[in-house]
């Protein structure tokens, strides 16, 4: 190659790694990067597992369904045909079935959250000869055939919640987030019906009615569905208080409720449904509902009967068609603190336990049967012996629903960036840690519990945090402290605050002179700003001034405005809007109001000072919370408004508890970032589940502390 050619490739080479650097630091003009906390969601690491009804349930017997990589929940053993459905999928082009001799495949429906965002997938699996199927070593590898089936959804950029999806003939019939219902603090979740074949979809649930729990009856005439009504979310975060309402599967007309109070519906035929409620003995049980054959179906004709006996709560039921010798449930029992999977005989009136011979020490969530009554599927934790895949990321890439804006879930609660952006601080009870942005150079800088972080913006290193007890009351001691994340012997850090009296969410001002936090001095958590460097010993002030809590603030990069989330509309009633203010104290005006008794928390500014990103429940509830693991709100979406109050943009869907926003300073590429730190998967069951009736058993936190429901920080 000539001197002159050389010189000119590796120009081109240079700007080429300018641009890719450029690509990553310089975030778009209308866009940006938000990291968020999900309690717990780090460590989901979820698979379909199955074992037989009818062999003695042992490890030896039970299989895993799904990928082992994917976290994989919710599934359904469908009755269609494999050629039925593969002839439908729109990539059926890429799919090779292994040949006219192979065995039936094992076929699946599940909801998966892969690529950023959550969908529903269809995976036949195909195993060894047909008389092997008993031997673990044979289903261990089998050939796999995958597609999603709401396959057109990322080139829509639609981006929403999934959940219990059940396939009948050629309709897909699920719950969807992905339709605005336009007023506050109500559910996004409606059941919708989609044509594999031509992609044709339609809502099933009437407008303005939110529905959880879809089942579909066996000749999929009807589908079965909790619901509110018009009713619409109280505010639940345990037991969900809807009914039960069926509708013709094919447009969701003649809706009509079965059932007062109850969730979870299956059949058995389309004449008789299970569903679970809680007893007036405070036991969560399955009841049985039959629909009358000689009258019109109403609340008030149809026949309930308790089925599963008081002693244990038994939930989550799971039917086949025409099965009336046993259901499957998932249950707690009092002599133990994890969830299993059992069968119910209801000829006999006894359980037979499933899952506990197989796994005594991890939750099981949430079972469904096979068509033929032979298996029953749920999903539980993987693990590293049976090849899964145990990796875990310090940030995961997360579908954003806004073009240039990219989102993350982050390991940790109360994640912030250092200024350049290369250093991440969050905490991780009982401490605070660093972490590079890259996954590397993971310390702890902080050994003592503490909650909220903050970088100095001039400082280098400086982090601040609240030093003491979380969800605590106004007299509690806890102090603003400032800390060298530089100093290895982690040895520097200084104390800001001197009362004691629950001093919390420092946010220093741009200049670095300053901090805004919150106080309980006074008997009411109010706001005050002091010196960012010597702390309240060189100068206090108090900002906000009322019997209220103004809490969980927010220094704008310009200075002008302090954002903060409050409860002075209802003091004392949990509801909690958002407002600013000037640093001087005037200016007050309320941001956004989350319906009558709802909340908006832990705003936070982007880079440019034009948008705030927080927590809230404006979208409502998602999910039955009994279908999940322990969330304190299984509720709280990400969301982004302007600051004149406009532009409202909801930016996760999920039925999880997601919050602790904060924006990058530079946009970072939509990519998974690993760290070392090895995967285990593990998750707390409801705690409200660990109230045993006439037990008088505690709530217990995770770490093992008792705590409040909806507890505000």
């Amino acid at each position: 190659m000539k001197p002159q050619l050389l010189c000119i490739f590796f120009l081109l080479y240079f700007f080429a790694l300018l641009c890719s650097a450029a690509s990553e630091h310089e975030a778009p003009s209308t866009g940006g990067t938000i990291v968020f906390t999900t309690l717990g969601r780090s460590n989901y690491a979820w698979d379909i597992y199955t074992l037989t009804t009818s062999d003695p349930p042992s490890p030896s017997n039970e299989l895993r369904v799904t990928d082992g990589e994917s976290v994989n929940f919710n599934g359904q053993f469908p009755s269609t045909s494999p050629s039925s459905v593969l002839s439908l999928l729109h990539n059926r082009s890429l799919i090779r079935t292994p040949g006219p001799q192979a065995p039936p495949p094992l076929q699946l429906v599940y909801v998966t959250e892969r690529n950023g965002m959550p969908n529903i997938y269809y995976d036949a699996l195909y195993y060894g000869a047909p008389g092997s199927t008993r031997s673990r070593s044979a289903l261990e590898v089998p050939v796999r055939l995958q597609a999603p089936l709401l396959g057109l959804e990322e080139s829509k950029n639609r981006v929403s919640m999934k959940d219990r999806p059940s396939l009948s003939g050629e309709n897909l019939i699920y719950v969807s987030t992905h339709e605005d219902p336009g007023e506050p603090r109500t559910s996004w979740a409606a059941v919708y019906s989609t044509h594999l074949g031509t992609g044709l979809t339609r809502r099933l649930t009437p407008s303005g009615i939110a529905d959880f729990s879809p089942a579909v009856s066996p000749s999929g005439v009807w589908t079965a569905v909790a619901s509110y009504g018009k009713e619409g979310w109280g505010g639940e975060v345990e037991e969900l208080s809807t009914d039960i309402y069926v509708f013709l599967t094919r447009d969701g007309t003649h809706r009509v409720k079965v059932v007062e109070h109850g969730g979870w519906p299956c059949w058995v035929d389309d004449s008789t449904l299970y569903f679970h409620r809680r007893s007036e003995d405070q036991w969560i049980s399955v009841y049985k509902a039959t629909f009358p054959k000689d009258k019109p179906v109403s609340a008030e004709s149809v026949t309930i009967q308790r089925v599963t006996p008081p002693g244990l709560h038994a939930f989550t039921p799971a039917t086949s068609p025409g099965n009336h010798k046993f259901i499957a449930v998932a249950t707690r029992r009092p002599n133990s603190s994890f969830r299993h999977i059992e069968l119910f005989d209801i000829v006999k009136n006894e359980f037979i336990e499933l899952t506990r011979h197989v796994s005594p020490t991890t939750h099981h969530l949430n079972p469904f049967i096979s068509p033929d009554s032979a298996r029953v599927g749920y999903h539980k934790c993987r693990g590293e012996s049976n090849g899964a895949k145990a990796t875990q990321l310090l940030l995961e890439n997360v579908k954003s629903p806004v073009p240039n804006l990219s989102l993350f879930r982050m390991y940790g609660s109360f994640p912030s960036f250092s200024p350049a952006g290369d250093r991440i601080a969050y905490v991780d009870f009982p401490g605070v840690y660093v972490v590079n942005r890259d996954g590397s150079n993971l310390r702890q800088v902080f050994h003592l519990n503490a909650f909220g972080s903050a970088w100095d913006p001039v400082r280098k290193g400086i982090v601040y945090t609240s030093a003491g007890p979380e969800f605590s009351s106004v007299s509690t001691e806890v102090d603003i402290v400032s800390i060298n994340v530089d100093d290895v012997e982690q040895s520097n850090y200084k104390r800001l605050t001197i009362d004691g009296k629950n001093n919390a969410f420092p946010s220093p001002s741009p200049d670095g002179k300053r901090i805004v936090f919150r106080s309980g001095r006074s008997g009411h958590k109010n706001l005050y700003i002091m010196d960012a460097i010597e702390g309240e010993t060189s100068w206090i002030e108090r900002l906000t001034d009322g019997p209220w809590t103004d809490t969980m603030c927010n220094w704008s990069p310009d200075g002008d405005w302090i954002a903060f989330s409050s409860d002075r509309y209802n003091p004392g009633s949990g509801s909690f809007e958002l407002y600013m203010i000037h640093p001087n104290g005037t200016g007050l005006r309320r941001l956004l109001r989350s319906g009558s008794s709802g909340r908006v928390n832990h705003p936070s500014f982007s880079p440019d000072g034009k948008l705030l990103v927080f927590t809230t429940d404006y979208g409502g509830i998602s999910a039955e919370p009994i279908s999940n693991p322990h969330h304190y709100q299984p509720y709280g979406e990400i969301f982004t408004m302007k600051l004149d109050g406009s532009d409202l943009k909801r930016l996760t869907h999920n039925s999880y508890e997601d919050g602790t926003p904060t924006w990058a300073p530079l946009y970072i590429n939509p990519v998974d970032v690993e760290w070392p730190r090895k995967g285990e998967c593990a998750f707390e069951d409801c705690h409200w589940l660990n109230e045993m009736p006439g037990r008088g058993t505690k709530l217990v936190g995770p770490w093992g502390l008792a705590k409040p429901q909806c507890g505000v920080l």
